[in-house]
């Protein structure tokens, strides 16, 4: 099965948990604000889920199509 995270911008606190996990995949902004890395690896279904587990505000949102999918 195929996911898709979603980064909500105003839920995050910059805890920067995804981009030391996942360096390649996330990083910081000019606003301090986690974002996607341009072209950056497909991240594997359990990395989405451990990754979307560990944010501390909920910030990474995991979607099945249109579907958001609770990680909980």
């Amino acid at each position: 099965m195929t996911y898709r995270i979603q980064l909500d911008r105003d839920v995050c606190i910059s805890s920067g948990r995804c981009v030391a996990e996942a360096p390649e995949s996330f990083r910081f902004d000019d606003d301090e604000i986690v974002a996607l890395v341009p072209g950056g690896p497909r991240l594997t279904d359990e990395q989405i889920f451990d990754l979307a587990r560990d944010c501390p505000s909920g910030a990474i949102r995991v979607f099945d199509g249109d579907e958001e999918i609770d990680v909980y």
